[in-house]
């Protein structure tokens, strides 16, 4: 079996002026206002603060709903191993503050789930609607 690693895989940016914490804000209130289930939400830079370190506004929000999630898994298992599905808003290097998340067809890439699955057209409609929601 052959996936995409992480770093080759394709990932998708949408601007915002919004700060950090405002965009992840946001996308959690856009993600349980359309019925999903928020389980975690990451404070990376609060992380490597704890250890003295520094590390530019970085959080990632973990999110799913089984109507999405098992239609998928019922493909492929394995294809929990890359569920919930998760965005991560941080700051780069310039100051821009991104929303950024996996294609679901390249996170699925490799396993036995056929391009053409509803449920991944519906994934990344729901993706896309989030964060430009979010980015706004």
């Amino acid at each position: 079996m052959t996936t995409l690693s992480p770093a080759l895989a394709e990932m998708i940016k949408v601007p915002t002026d919004k700060d950090v914490t405002g965009a992840m804000d946001a996308l959690e209130a856009a993600v349980t206002g359309a019925g999903a289930k928020v389980f975690a939400r990451v404070d990376h830079a609060a992380g490597a603060a704890s250890v003295d370190m520094e590390l530019n506004d970085a959080q990632l929000l973990i999110f799913g709903n089984p109507k999405l999630g098992t239609p998928l898994m019922q493909v492929d298992p394995v294809a929990g191993a890359f569920l919930p599905l998760k965005v991560l808003a941080y700051k780069d290097a310039e100051g821009q503050v991104w929303l950024t998340y996996q294609d679901p067809a390249d996170m699925v890439a490799g396993l036995n789930v056929p391009a053409d699955t509803p449920v991944l057209a519906k994934m990344q409609g729901a993706l896309a609607k989030l964060t430009g929601k979010a980015a706004q």
